[in-house]
């Protein structure tokens, strides 16, 4: 849609922007999930930006109420990227997933001055094994990665980190930008 909306306009690659779909919906299923993960990866396009308000929505009503919000981190994309402007503009996105024996250690690029969990909970985690079952997961901040274990998965094979239709999602960085939901697996 994009590249035929920049052909169309023919004004090469004009930037554009999207917001993420929100928290809506069943809490313990995962097709939105998928939906949103579609979109992150169209942030492959050039000149492309994506405000995360997985944090912001309201599981009954797919049209989050606080519009405020969802402006500002769109504003945020445009004042560094169009603008020039030295603001943060993206909550934590996963680099690499290393497993250690029983843990996972994730480590994150935009941390901009940390990571954070405002929830004094880092909720969200999940970790699978070879079963492809995720169970719930407890996570810790160390400077800028996190660690992920589970009593439930002694073996994981797999990680995901708000990887529902409406996840409690716990981690953001010091600017308070939500993270960008992620999975290690491609099942």
């Amino acid at each position: 849609m994009i590249t035929g909306w920049r052909e169309q306009f023919a004004q090469g690659d004009f930037p554009f922007y999207w917001v993420q779909l929100a928290n809506f919906s069943s809490p313990t299923d995962t097709a939105w999930a998928f939906l949103r993960e579609a979109q992150t990866k169209t942030l492959a396009l050039p000149k492309t930006g994506q405000a995360v308000i997985i944090d912001i929505g309201d599981v009954r009503d797919i049209h989050p109420r606080n519009k405020k919000d969802v402006g500002r981190r769109l504003a945020r994309l445009a004042l560094k990227n169009d603008y020039g402007f030295d603001v943060v503009d993206s909550g934590p996105v996963m680099e690499t997933v290393e497993r250690d024996g029983a843990r996972f250690r994730i480590s994150f690029t935009n941390t901009n001055g940390g990571l954070i969990a405002p929830l004094n909970e880092l909720a969200g985690f999940e970790l699978a094994g070879e079963d492809k079952v995720f169970k719930p997961a407890s996570a810790t901040i160390e400077k800028n990665t996190v660690i992920v274990t589970s009593t439930e998965v002694p073996e994981p094979v797999a990680v995901r980190y708000a990887w529902r239709n409406a996840p409690l999602a716990g981690l953001f960085n010091k600017e308070g930008l939500p993270a960008v939901p992620f999975r290690s697996d491609d099942w």
